[in-house]
């Protein structure tokens, strides 16, 4: 998992409360598990006017004109403004494989689905949660200034508008060093090689029995 520290990224709008994981990622791209190859579908029946199939090419697809994720000034985003209740609906993990392998590196929003919220930090994204009143003034700010960028400093926990104005976030400290870390559960455990290595040499000799039954 890539660790996540600091980020100074373009800020794209996604204007909807209630925004579900059907919706991040359809139902019909759920058949792979390989965790990448999904950004080319994220939003797919938003930012596409015909309906998206497993494994099919998007280029020369008909693209929404009227969805933000389509437009230039959009392009190379890695902060994705969001409305209340980001992430609801299914459990699926594809909604932050999609999102991540999109580019998207940080979320704000004010509110997430529990499920969601839990999922983005395992595989490498940042969901921020900032005020409704801040959140508004952001999208008005996204709007009104091509280009325009955030800045992510997870160590500080803060956001910063381009005028130089910062907000806090809270973020556990745990998810947080796994973050800082890039750590997922798999680089957690690989952490503690040595002292499994230890407790399996230690078990094989006071019941190698066990051991012998398993070859």
């Amino acid at each position: 998992m890539r660790a996540f520290t600091q980020l100074t990224g373009i800020t794209a709008p996604m204007d909807r409360a209630n925004v579900d994981t059907d919706m991040i990622i359809p139902k019909q791209f759920l058949k792979s598990i390989k965790r990448t190859g999904f950004g080319k579908n994220l939003f797919d029946e938003l930012r596409y006017l015909d309906e998206g199939q497993p494994d099919q090419s998007c280029e020369g697809r008909p693209l929404n004109p009227d969805f933000p994720l389509n437009f230039a000034r959009y392009e190379g985003a890695s902060i994705l403004l969001a409305r209340e209740n980001f992430g609801c609906g299914s459990s699926r993990e594809h909604a932050p494989w999609a999102l991540e392998d999109y580019g998207f590196r940080a979320l704000i929003a004010p509110s997430y689905a529990d499920i969601f919220y839990n999922n983005c930090f395992k595989n490498g994204l940042l969901p921020i949660v900032l005020d409704e009143g801040i959140v508004e003034r952001l999208f008005q700010e996204t709007y009104a200034t091509a280009g325009y960028q955030l800045a992510i400093d997870l160590n500080e926990q803060t956001v910063t508008t381009p005028s130089g104005e910062s907000f806090t976030f809270a973020v556990d400290e745990f998810r947080k060093h796994c973050l800082l870390n890039g750590l997922d559960e798999i680089g957690l455990t690989l952490e503690q090689a040595d002292a499994i290595r230890d407790y399996e040499d230690r078990r094989r000799e006071s019941a190698p029995w066990l051991f012998n039954a398993l070859q």
